[in-house]
């Protein structure tokens, strides 16, 4: 029998600490576009302009969405995975534009 995924991601939105570190492994797939976006302007606003997105390794479709959204966004200057040392293929290292004053 199969368990009931009905409780799997929460219906309300879940505030997330703006810290330059977004892991996506508690997202479903669908919110992705929404979430980095919104995340990226988030950090922007509190100054952070390198941020860290964790989006497992597997089978690469999450990591290649990820990467879509980024080359299209005007405010990401550069990114690139993260460092083997650290998550390497899992994570993508953002380097965001800086706004003036």
């Amino acid at each position: 029998m199969a368990e009931d995924d009905s409780n799997a991601f929460p219906s309300e939105p879940v505030p997330l600490p703006i810290d330059g570190t977004l892991d996506l492994h508690a997202f479903p797939p669908p919110q992705v576009k929404d979430l980095v976006n919104d995340y990226l302007a988030a950090c922007q606003e509190h100054g952070i302009h390198e941020v860290r997105i964790i989006h497992g390794k597997g089978i690469g479709a999450l990591k290649r969405t990820v990467h879509a959204l980024l080359a299209r966004h005007p405010e990401v200057v550069a990114f690139h995975l993260d460092s083997e040392l650290f998550s390497g293929a899992g994570a993508t290292v953002v380097r965001l534009r800086r706004r003036t004053a």
